[in-house]
């Protein structure tokens, strides 16, 4: 089974404004503005509206963020809670 790929919602379904140390985002679709701290907007920046698979994230992720210790388990978690939220898909 080949590995779900992950993507952004559209960009104008999405309100994204950074506020100090959390980042407000809200979402057109739902209606709900979503308080998140990082990793989020940098996961959402790195998957984009083409997407990706976990492995790809990792590497993006790893390369961007000089990341030591990625996670996937985690990622994966938090990918899945932005899929729950309507703030990713998987396609």
């Amino acid at each position: 089974m080949p590995d779900p790929v992950y993507s952004a919602a559209p960009a104008d379904t999405l309100r994204i404004v950074p506020l100090d140390a959390f980042t407000a985002i809200y979402h057109r679709a739902s209606g709900i503005t979503h308080l998140v701290a990082s990793p989020v907007p940098e996961i959402l920046a790195a998957l984009g509206p083409d997407g990706m698979t976990l492995p790809a994230l990792t590497a993006r992720l790893v390369e961007r963020y000089d990341l030591l210790d990625a996670d996937g388990a985690a990622l994966r978690a938090r990918l899945d809670e932005l899929v729950a939220a309507g703030l990713a898909r998987i396609a």
